[in-house]
């Protein structure tokens, strides 16, 4: 019995030894989406997944938990077990609801890790053919001469696009009047009908009514133009480097998920991000693959909540 007992211990001390790595996964895993099926980083999550379950031989399931601009799903990771097994899908709306919100049921830095900076996409200004301008030139001469009078759409009070027009308002000195839609759609309705004047919408969104002439793209806010639409000049070069919105999409983990654990989804994700397969599905939602380190993903985390912070402040914006 004593040796069958030394056996038994050492067994167990081993199994206890191993790395986190040697036994993950060890059930399927839980891509958390916080916003509805059908949205950008939805089928961002709904590309990586199949491959990652692939690569890492255990189903990946997403699952959407929609519901109090993205709290819910991102409180849901939480709080989940550090394990590996449950991973928040998110993007620049985290790092802005922590800006609006001085209370919220976790912390951004502190209650999550950091895995893969996966993507970013790029927001445009466009207005509808009701509103002269032809370029940011003349829309920032055309909104201070009706100052106030002018109208802009976003998809909501806190989301990307608002607080980008609130950035470009501060940086050019224009004053024009919020008008919050649930979603996107009903924006776009009204900035073709002439009923609100401008937007900032991501590219991908905007493409198809531009094509059709239905609205004008005066520019885009990244630091290089785009392939899509190498026309449209940057902010920067219409005189405004600081008006910037690269949307970014990351995956999280809950904090205290196991180093190696942590390393191992890195280097699954960015394996696939170097795919040609992976970059042509994304660059279709008008998304750039990225990849990179956990610690570049923490980097963009850290400064975009002082970023946003600081626009918040400035706009004296308020959560709805």
């Amino acid at each position: 019995m004593r040796i069958e007992f030394k056996w038994i211990f050492a067994a167990s001390f081993a199994i206890a030894a191993m790395p986190a790595t040697a036994q993950y996964p060890s059930r399927p895993i839980l891509l958390v989406v916080p916003f509805t099926p059908g949205t950008g980083i939805d089928i961002l999550a709904r590309t990586l997944g199949p491959r990652l379950s692939e690569r890492l031989g255990q189903a990946v399931a997403v699952d959407n938990k929609a519901g109090a601009s993205s709290l819910i799903g991102t409180e849901f990771v939480a709080r989940a077990a550090p394990d590996g097994h449950t991973l928040l899908v998110t993007a620049t709306s985290l790092t802005i609801t922590a800006a609006l919100n001085k209370k919220l049921p976790y912390d951004v830095e502190k209650s999550f890790a950091p895995i893969s900076f996966v993507a970013t996409g790029t927001t445009a200004l466009v207005v509808g053919n009701n509103t002269p301008a032809q370029n940011v030139g003349e829309f920032v001469a055309l909104a201070k001469s009706k100052t106030g009078t002018l109208n802009y759409g976003s998809p909501g009070v806190g989301t990307g696009p608002h607080l980008a027009m609130e950035l470009f308002k501060q940086e050019a000195g224009i004053s024009m009047t919020h008008i919050p839609y649930k979603g996107a759609a009903g924006s776009f309705v009204d900035l073709i009908g002439g009923r609100i004047d401008a937007m900032f919408q991501p590219i991908h969104a905007s493409l198809t009514y531009l094509q059709q002439g239905k609205l004008r793209m005066l520019a885009i806010l990244a630091d290089s133009r785009s392939a899509v639409v190498p026309n449209v000049p940057t902010m920067k070069e219409a005189g405004y480097p600081n008006v910037q919105l690269e949307n970014w999409y990351g995956i999280l983990a809950p904090a205290a998920t196991p180093r190696d654990i942590v390393a191992r989804l890195n280097s699954e994700i960015n394996a696939q991000l170097s795919t040609a397969a992976v970059k042509e599905e994304l660059a279709k939602q008008g998304l750039a693959t990225v990849g990179g380190s956990p610690s570049r993903l923490e980097e963009v985390i850290r400064s975009e909540l002082v970023r946003w912070a600081r626009v918040v402040e400035k706009g004296n914006i308020k959560a709805e």
